[in-house]
């Protein structure tokens, strides 16, 4: 099953600002906030919880005020008779931005929380700054088969070993823990069922980036065509990289679907990206090619020259 890794920072955690519940959209769904800026979203992976993301939390905390949420049946966020949906839970976002009174944030998934994320993103595309997809597909298909196979069979058969995930250990705090089983049972048949959001993916107005291990449980190949939905990688930038794509991918050595989320490297590559200038709205890369100063014929045949140049060595 592809979700990440439980494995936590040693360090002691940091302190939230705030902690508690909002009624959003049928639940009684868990976050916390931490630091101060612009607003970010952190969500986690499957069966995870806020601690597992504590090494992502700490470092965007310096420069954030992050919103880190347990989604529907995680963690302290119980299950209910609603139904577990990808769309479902991209509404549980936006309604919670609505509830904090914060118009429009980054968010910051892993895995199933980056599908959450990308719902939020298609579903609420004026609530979301900037997106960054780490280690999930735009359709099922995108996934390893292995990969799919283990999802599809997870179900309340599985509860007795899930009951050692995070999220498997605070669902005997639910007012009704003996949800945990029929809550299993929702997550294989939303994980089992196909999807395919690249229509969607193609509409997207904000940068986004693409987060994944070398090692994932999604295909290279598919990583590649997410970032071309994307409109990344798909022409030459430019001598002076004045037609730079205002998405990003980052492909991170070393790693699996399964430890990704404790590699050390993924917080800075992140947080460079959002301090990036050309991944900030309303300016982004099409404005600064708009902005550079116009070319020569002379200068475009030295651009030119220059890229093959580069190419040769």
């Amino acid at each position: 099953m592809p979700h990440a890794t439980t494995e936590t920072s040693a360090r002691a955690p940091l302190a939230p600002v705030f902690s508690g519940y909002a009624d959003v959209n049928g639940i009684t769904l868990y976050h916390e906030i931490y630091g101060q800026g612009e607003p970010l979203v952190l969500l986690h992976g499957g069966l995870m919880t806020i601690g597992e993301m504590s090494t992502l939390l700490e470092s965007f905390a310096k420069t954030h005020k992050v919103i880190a949420v347990e989604l529907q049946g995680h963690g302290r966020t119980a299950d209910t008779d609603r139904p577990l949906a990808f769309a479902t839970m991209g509404d549980d976002i936006a309604g919670l931005l609505d509830q904090l009174n914060i118009p429009q944030a980054d968010i910051v998934g892993l895995s199933l929380g980056a599908a959450v994320g990308l719902r939020t993103a298609i579903q609420h595309p004026e609530k979301v700054r900037r997106l960054v997809v780490i280690s999930s597909p735009y359709a099922k298909s995108g996934w390893y088969p292995e990969a799919q196979k283990g999802m599809g069979q997870v179900g309340a058969a599985m509860a007795g070993n899930m009951m050692q995930t995070p999220t498997g250990k605070f669902s005997k705090q639910w007012p009704e823990p003996q949800r945990f089983p029929q809550f299993l049972d929702k997550m294989g048949k939303m994980m089992g069922a196909s999807y395919d959001w690249s229509a969607d993916v193609k509409k997207l107005p904000m940068p986004v980036m693409l987060v994944f291990a070398d090692n994932d449980s999604v295909s290279q190949k598919h990583i590649a065509e997410f970032f071309a939905l994307l409109g990344g990688g798909v022409k030459e930038p430019g001598w002076q990289n004045t037609q730079l794509s205002k998405s990003r991918l980052a492909i991170v050595p070393g790693y699996s679907h399964y430890n990704f989320v404790s590699a050390p490297e993924l917080a800075p590559i992140i947080d460079k990206h959002l301090a990036d200038p050309l991944t900030n709205p309303p300016a982004g890369a099409a404005a600064a090619s708009q902005a550079a100063p116009e070319r020569t014929k002379s200068n475009s045949g030295l651009s030119g020259c220059f890229s093959t140049l580069l190419f040769v060595v």
